[in-house]
């Protein structure tokens, strides 16, 4: 009663929002992914991701999005080329609340109405048990191929993938 809600939007990332992305993505990423990258010896390297958002944004055929309420606070981001999930996550503090299942739905609805392919794939860090159990309950299934990252202490990603359907459960 006088609760007022707001409308979330999938919409463009632009440069000017990369900061507030920056934001919402350092404070999940420490707080999610503390046990594989211990602060300590290996803080989240934000001047790092804020020149790979950057890149990706302005490169053709890579599409960053951002999910926000209608006054514009950033509750999720993604970024996807052709068939491929390359980020995605929520702010921290809307974990548990169903707006992930609500982003991933209009991201992959907005990804196949561009495809020409019938396999989604991401990879996930290996030892992210809560993103992994995530994407098995929307559908998503290891394939078995592995490859480690980029960053220090350069843990193993995973892949997954998944039908390019419409119903993601």
């Amino acid at each position: 009663m006088g609760h007022e809600t707001s409308t979330v939007i999938l919409r463009a990332a632009t440069p000017a929002d990369v900061a507030a992305l920056l934001d919402v993505q350092q404070e999940g990423a420490i707080h999610g992914l503390g046990h594989v990258f211990p602060q300590e010896q290996h803080p989240f390297p934000r001047e790092t991701i804020a020149v790979r958002w950057k890149a990706e944004i302005a490169t053709p055929g890579i599409d960053v999005y951002l999910y926000t309420e209608d006054h514009g606070t950033i509750r999720g981001f993604a970024a996807t080329q052709d068939n491929e999930i390359l980020h995605f996550g929520t702010a921290l503090s809307t974990w548990g609340s169903g707006l992930a299942s609500q982003f991933h739905d209009a991201l992959l609805e907005a990804m196949i109405d561009n495809l020409s392919t019938t396999t989604l794939r991401l990879r996930v860090f290996e030892e992210n048990h809560r993103a992994r159990r995530f994407y098995e309950k929307h559908g998503w299934r290891p394939t078995g191929i592995s490859s480690r990252t980029t960053f220090p202490p350069h843990p193993r990603l995973l892949e997954y993938e998944r039908a390019a359907s419409r119903s993601s459960r």
